[in-house]
């Protein structure tokens, strides 16, 4: 049991920060109060110190491409397929990889990771903790998306396998849900009849979950026009949807708050790389959320590391961003994003004791982190 005393708790959901103690027990936040006392506890003063929840990376490749990786390591992307929705990023994370802890000194605790970015159908995102020596140890939430990438990407690495326009990817895309819907209307009728069964096909059964809205297509999209083709698949086969990149976002802001759709932007640090990159902006989290979208802000680590979330998060406050809603977009919103926020992305009673202290705004160069719980765990301390 470990009692939090005396800090300034910005818990993401109350805009107005206020001081009170936290009560952490097995691992979840047991009461948020003032002058909390407890004779079984462990206390931690943070007296002069802002206590924030971890935060939370809606979009990103940690441990499927990390730290001093080179082609040896690099899993993000199977090249030998340009549709394989089979994969499982869980499978290719590496929990061992040096970025996980170099995340955790960041403050950033919870991550959604996984396959794709070049294919068409990447395969199923996975949510974790950035804390463990074994992935099956680290699940939030096994499955949480199912990738697919429009634009430059698949064009790129599969235009000698039959992908070589934005025509060729919204055709390989449709032609795989269509036989997905057709699956799964065969398997409908088939009930319980073995042998009305349409023959056993891996691709065509990780895709049931998206058909039958259990999972939402994870649309890597930085163009106006990528942006509009993955709603208008999305709305096609009825299908959940989260945009993915949105760099684009701000020139076509009217549209995507009309359409309501999750938004995870980035990442903006760096150049402009490729063609679909010229109109990144740091104005472009902040022009959403303040039409009304639920905005999350990402590294795509390791295009940014991942430690760099909150300094993402701070840029967009100095290109005009309501730091109220830059810190939202990298703790609940992107928990809302990836469907996890009943146990992070706030500082609320019932939720995991995901705790970053500080002696400043994280959103901040100057700021240092100075202590990270995981699950009630001290993990990270200066």
């Amino acid at each position: 049991m470990i009692l939090i005393k005396n800090g300034m708790v910005y818990d993401a959901v109350t805009p107005k920060p206020y001081k009170a103690d936290i009560l952490v027990d097995n691992g979840k936040i047991m009461k948020i109060a003032e002058n909390i006392s407890c004779d079984n506890a462990e206390v931690f003063d943070a007296e002069g110190l802002r206590v924030y929840p971890g935060f939370v990376e809606a979009h990103c490749h940690i441990g499927l491409d990390g730290y001093g990786i080179g082609f040896e390591g690099m899993d993000y992307n199977e090249l030998n397929d340009v549709v394989c929705p089979q994969m499982r990023g869980i499978d290719g994370v590496k929990a061992m990889d040096p970025a996980f802890a170099m995340a955790v000194e960041g403050g950033v605790t919870s991550v959604c990771t996984g396959p794709g970015s070049a294919n068409v159908l990447g395969g199923t995102f996975t949510a974790i903790k950035t804390v463990g020596k074994r992935v099956d140890d680290m699940i939030i939430k096994e499955a949480v998306a199912m990738k697919c990438a429009f634009g430059e990407n698949p064009k790129r690495c599969y235009r000698e396998k039959g992908n070589n326009t934005r025509m060729s990817t919204a055709f390989q895309l449709r032609n795989m849900l269509f036989k997905a819907k057709e699956y799964n209307e065969k398997l409908i009728a088939a009930g319980d009849d073995i042998s009305k069964k349409p023959p056993f096909d891996i691709k065509m059964e990780s895709l049931l979950p998206v058909i039958r809205k259990e999972l939402p297509l994870k649309a890597h999209a930085h163009t106006s026009d990528d942006l509009f083709t993955a709603i208008r698949i999305a709305k096609e086969f009825d299908v959940k949807l989260t945009l993915e990149h949105v760099t684009e976002g701000h020139l076509i802001v009217d549209e995507l708050a009309k359409e309501n759709y999750p938004l995870a932007v980035g990442p903006t640090f760096g150049s402009a790389s490729k063609y679909e990159l010229r109109n990144k902006s740091w104005e472009t989290p902040g022009v959403l959320a303040k039409a009304g979208c639920q905005v999350s802000i990402i590294t795509d680590s390791p295009v940014i590391p991942q430690q760099h979330l909150a300094m993402c998060a701070g840029y967009a406050v100095k290109a005009g961003m309501d730091p109220f809603a830059a810190l939202q977009a990298i703790t609940i919103n992107p928990a809302k994003h990836i469907g996890i926020a009943d146990r992070v992305g706030s500082l609320e009673v019932g939720k995991d004791a995901d705790i970053v202290i500080c002696d400043g705004d994280p959103m901040e160069i100057v700021t240092e982190i100075k202590t990270v719980f995981v699950d009630g765990n001290k993990v990270f301390s200066k």
